[in-house]
């Protein structure tokens, strides 16, 4: 072969019109929309393949990685990201011994929470022997942002330290709070004389930034990808706008502005979202005139998220971290935190930290996600999710702006309605399944208990502002509520009467033991029996509650029939439940004495909840 020739000559190229016509004689006459488009629940379309002719008309391909709209990252040599160690506790000399144990193991950005950091002395605790000048901090939860900060320029100044290379941020972002909570921290008036002390203060610090936009508070309410970004950005504008009228130049507050996105388990999506954004912060802050290109470098710390993580199957949490790890490396993340696996039910502890912490050092030091700058770039099926992305984005924040403005929207009550249609349709679609959650909604381990685990309480409401929340609670209530009542009464047990065609009553058996074990059930599995009768008096010896004729369509109308009048006639308190949805014959099933069918289109959720009001579980 010639150096000049390419590769795979002697295959010609194929038409995107070759392809269709391929596509749809396989589909049969099925609808081509329907079974291969993607509707996302950001409002656009995701096709089943892409090609080099759909890169055509996507504007921010011509650029080199640090060049805008800096869609490909800030960075030119490396594809280096802050491993940030989350610190939960809140006592500062405790605390201290974690950070340091943290940086000796791998760690160089360290989160604490900083409600009980009231004084200077405090400081001199928390940060004892913590080289600052080599170690990014970002404080949350601070009760009094001005005295706080002062006490941290006099920590760094006793120190010598120099000022150039302190790092990281205070979370303080009055806008994305009213949001939440529906109240200021203090007042609209006073919030702003905070703000503009705080960025008056820093502004020796010039890599330490004082608003941390809460994208991420947005995400846990329920929010889409799309509104997570376009509201952030309206609250970006509106800090850019109120502060350069108050006489900041717009590279003086954009240095001090930083952004705290969630990551989710939905892979490329992910990586085509932090591409996004830094397009259109790029985008906003070019409006503004930004002349440094600092102002265009925004730092965008990427947590995982809290809403996929689960109660049961825990361990399942690991890969859903591995996933948001890799996703917010390639995407590009400044600063990547990721949630342990035990979050959701247990206190900080050693164990489930280091595991956390070394997913990042694994996908550094052995996967080598940092050796390579934007490899997602000129994937046809990434650039055209990040061109998607973008565009709704920027159109939801266009329209959040017009007007009077963000805070009329947030106080109308508007972004908040928003975010809750949002929440109600991811809630539907995980009660339906349609959106899965291992090892909760789908697939779970039935032998698991839960219960006593829990060391952790439930986080407060919120009042009248958003409701932040976990998607898999209300199967997680469920569950529980079956292993509380397990206590007093044993497990509920749902016998499988297995009849007639051995490949469908396997199917639908194995349908129906992942479905009552979303509920923590019992499953009393057999190998099928030849004959009604026998079945029948194996499933009344068994003491169980629900019964589950596991056969074919067309057998229930026979079998089904005879089995349940059978059934009714022993035990007429069992409830008799057939697995699948045979239309035809519902109202003679019915009729016989069935009282459910639980089958694909069923909402899980919905359906278990009445499952256990009849066995008296809940009320």
């Amino acid at each position: 072969m010639k150096s000049d020739e390419k590769l795979f000559s002697e295959f010609p190229p194929i038409s995107t019109e070759e392809w269709e016509e391929v596509i749809n004689r396989d589909l049969k006459g099925a609808d081509y929309e329907k079974r291969l488009i993607w509707k996302t629940d950001e409002g656009f379309q995701v096709r089943p393949y892409y090609r080099e002719e759909d890169l055509v008309n996507l504007q921010h391909l011509n650029n080199a990685p640090n060049q805008f709209p800096y869609t490909r990252g800030y960075k030119t040599e490396k594809n280096c990201w802050n491993i940030v160690q989350e610190i939960k506790e809140t006592d500062s000399k405790k605390a201290n011994l974690i950070a340091r144990d943290a940086i000796a193991k791998g760690a160089n950005t360290l989160s604490f929470s900083a409600q009980k950091i009231k004084k200077y002395e405090d400081f001199c605790q928390l940060l004892s022997e913590i080289p600052l000048e080599k170690y990014g901090v970002q404080f949350y939860n601070v009760t009094n942002p001005l005295p706080f900060i002062n006490d941290f320029i006099q920590y760094i100044e006793n120190n010598k330290l120099n000022k150039e290379l302190i790092r990281g941020f205070i979370d303080f972002d009055y806008i994305t709070h009213l949001l939440k909570h529906k109240k200021y921290y203090k007042s609209a008036k006073d919030d702003f004389e905070t703000l503009v002390k705080l960025v008056t203060l820093t502004e020796g610090l010039p890599n330490f930034q004082v608003i941390n936009l809460g994208g991420i508070v947005l995400h846990h309410a329920g929010a889409s990808l799309i509104q997570e970004i376009g509201y952030s950005l309206a609250i970006a504008n509106e800090y850019l706008a109120l502060l350069t009228d108050h006489g900041f130049g717009v590279d003086a507050i954009a240095s001090k502005m930083s952004l705290t996105l969630s990551v989710g388990s939905n892979y490329f999506m992910e990586i085509a979202k932090l591409r996004a954004v830094r397009l259109l912060w790029s985008t906003l802050i070019k409006e503004y005139q930004a002349k440094t290109e600092a102002s265009y470098q925004l730092h965008i710390n990427s947590i995982g998220s809290k809403w996929n993580k689960t109660l049961y199957d825990p361990y399942v949490n690991l890969l859903r971290s591995t996933t948001e790890g890799m996703a917010s490396a390639l995407g590009g993340a400044s600063s990547i935190s990721l949630q342990p696996f035990d979050t959701v039910y247990n206190n900080e502890n050693d164990f489930s930290q280091r595991i956390n912490r070394n997913i990042q050092i694994i996908l550094k030091e052995e996967a080598f996600f940092d050796k390579v700058i934007d490899p997602a770039a000129g994937s046809y099926y990434i650039e055209n999710l990040t061109d998607s992305i973008a565009s709704h984005a920027w159109e939801l924040f266009k329209n959040t702006v017009d007007g009077e403005g963000i805070f009329s929207k947030i106080e109308n009550g508007d972004i908040k309605k928003a975010i809750e249609e949002s929440c109600q349709k991811r809630d539907m679609d995980v009660a339906a399944r349609r959106y899965v959650l291992v090892g909760t909604n789908q697939y779970p381990n039935i032998q698991e208990k839960m219960l006593n685990e829990i060391v952790i309480e439930t986080e407060p409401k919120n009042g009248e502002g958003l409701k932040c929340y976990r998607g898999g609670v209300a199967f997680e209530e469920l569950r529980l509520g079956t292993e509380k009542y397990a206590k007093s009464n044993g497990t509920p047990k749902v016998f499988l009467l297995k009849v007639g065609n051995v490949a469908m009553r396997q199917a639908r058996a194995g349908f129906t033991t992942n479905f009552f074990g979303c509920a923590g059930f019992e499953i009393v599995d057999n190998q099928g029996f030849e004959n009604i009768d026998e079945g029948v008096q194996k499933a009344i010896e068994s003491q169980a509650k629900i019964v589950v004729l596991c056969s074919s369509d067309e057998e229930y109308e026979t079998l089904g029939v005879e089995a349940i009048k059978k059934l009714k006639e022993k035990n007429p308190k069992l409830l008799v439940v057939i697995a699948g949805n045979p239309t035809a014959i519902i109202d003679i099933l019915t009729a016989s004495g069935a009282d459910d069918f639980i089958h694909v289109k069923t909402n899980l959720l919905a359906s278990l909840q009445n499952f256990q009001r009849k066995l008296n579980i809940i009320s």
